[in-house]
This record gives structure tokens, C-alpha cells and sequence, in this order.
């Protein structure tokens, strides 16, 4: 049975979602993408991350949206969620 290994970047997603709501309660779809270009995440999570529709976002919005994605792609375990 394969099982699943934590990647190297996993975390990463969690970084830019805390960056992106430092000093703001709402953040736009393009916040988000341009903080995750500037973290150069690897391309599956910059994938999770163009998924997003545009928009304005709350924490909790945004980590709903890519969690969803995320457990769409079945990747959960080896990039982990977002809160």
C-alpha cells in the first residue's frame, strides 16, 4: 500500500496564509497569489493557490477555499491544510 510522505514544502501554504492576514482582515485573490509567487511555493501549491476564485477573502474564507482544493488533490498529508 503506498503511503503518503510529507513533502518538503509542507507548511508552506500555512506560511502565506499567515503573512497575507498580518495586518488585514480581508485580502483579495491577486494577495494571495503575489505573496505565494514571492514564497515561491512549488508548483503543486502555486496550482492550489490559482484555483482560487477571484474575490475578497476572510481567514477563515480563504482557508476553506484552499483546503477544499487541497483535499480535492488529495494532498492534505503531504502539504498539509491551512487554518
Amino acid at each position: 500500500m503506498y503511503q503518503y510522505e510529507r513533502s518538503d514544502e509542507y507548511g508552506e501554504l500555512q506560511r502565506v496564509v499567515d503573512h497575507v492576514f498580518e495586518r488585514t482582515e480581508e485580502v483579495s485573490r491577486l494577495d494571495v497569489v503575489v505573496i505565494a509567487d514571492a514564497f515561491d511555493l512549488c508548483a503543486d501549491l502555486r496550482h492550489i493557490v490559482e484555483l482560487l476564485p477571484p474575490g475578497m477573502y476572510t481567514r477563515l474564507s480563504l482557508c476553506s477555499q484552499l483546503n477544499s482544493a487541497i483535499a480535492g488533490h488529495v494532498w492534505g498529508m503531504k502539504y498539509g491544510t491551512v487554518e
